[in-house]
């Protein structure tokens, strides 16, 4: 699928925003004032980031409240309800913290189990999406829990978490490719499938349906070369996943703490690219393309 610069910043910096908030709502850390309102912010920054960036890929952004008044079917109007709710239950979380000093512990727990919630729909936006056989397996929501409570130890200051969740993440993501890279062929969805015209014998493209390119070839069929995916595999791995280890696992500094958050964060960035890009949409077999 098109990898639309939009949708990968706000998958990857909400994750990250709402992983922050699942620690500071269990109260790790538990700080307050200043350092508490530091947190916060960063937390709310990625977060509502995230959610600005992703009414970008709206087609019609004036229309994005329709979104909350699907939840009991759609994943997608269920992730708005719940990041709302999410920031509402959160915010007065940070008040207690940083002009009381007060843990509102259910408050906090609420929050974090918001934000958990979040994440997963945001996760089976995706995983639940029948026309896309890399994307239907549970380790699509797996990952994304994983990056978005690891990534989030590693900004909440929680070493010892993200050394452990980081490692947990990286496993799950060479699960994924894995699985991912067999997904299509053992789907069953062949051309014939497509096209309804199996019972008539084998199926070919013989001239592709449109002349020029369209809504569907646009946003739906993208082909990455496989030398591309496999540098971008190295270089996303190696910094979302090794390097911050690694810098983790040396004696603790401010300075290679914010190395470890920035190398994650660019590798991230790159993995959650390959994510879509290699996504095959089954409607690319109608084309020809697959």
């Amino acid at each position: 699928m098109h990898p639309a610069p939009s949708i990968i910043a706000f998958t990857t910096l909400s994750g990250l925003g709402f992983g922050l908030m699942v620690w500071l709502g269990i109260g790790m850390p538990g700080s307050t004032g200043l350092v508490a309102f530091v947190f916060f912010a960063i937390a709310y920054a990625l977060a509502g980031g995230g959610l600005i960036a992703s009414a970008f890929h709206l087609g019609h952004p004036e229309r994005g409240l329709l979104a909350f008044t699907q939840w009991r079917s759609s994943w997608l109007s269920r992730e708005a309800v719940l990041a709302v709710a999410t920031l509402i239950v959160m915010g007065f979380h940070a008040v207690g913290r940083v002009f009381f000093a007060a843990d509102w512990v259910p408050l906090g727990w609420l929050g974090a189990v918001l934000a958990l919630g979040t994440v997963i729909a945001t996760s089976m936006i995706y995983a639940q999406m029948k026309t896309v056989p890399r994307w239907r397996n549970p380790l699509t929501p797996a990952l994304f829990l994983a990056l978005s409570l690891g990534g989030g130890a590693l900004l909440a200051g929680q070493v010892t978490w993200a050394v452990i969740l980081l490692p947990l993440a990286a496993a799950l993501q060479l699960a994924y490719w894995w699985q991912g890279d067999r997904a299509f062929a053992t789907s069953g969805t062949t051309m014939a499938s497509a096209t309804g015209l199996g019972h008539i014998g084998q199926v070919r493209a013989f001239e592709p349906p449109h002349t020029g390119p369209n809504y569907l070839l646009r946003e739906m069929v993208h082909v990455v070369g496989r030398k591309h995916a496999v540098k971008l595999r190295v270089i996303g791995f190696s910094l979302g996943y090794a390097l911050p280890v690694v810098l983790l696992l040396v004696p603790f500094s401010h300075v290679l703490g914010a190395l470890a958050v920035i190398s994650h964060i660019v590798g991230i960035l790159a993995t959650r690219w390959l994510f879509f890009a290699e996504a095959e949409h089954v409607v690319g077999l109608y084309y020809g393309r697959r």
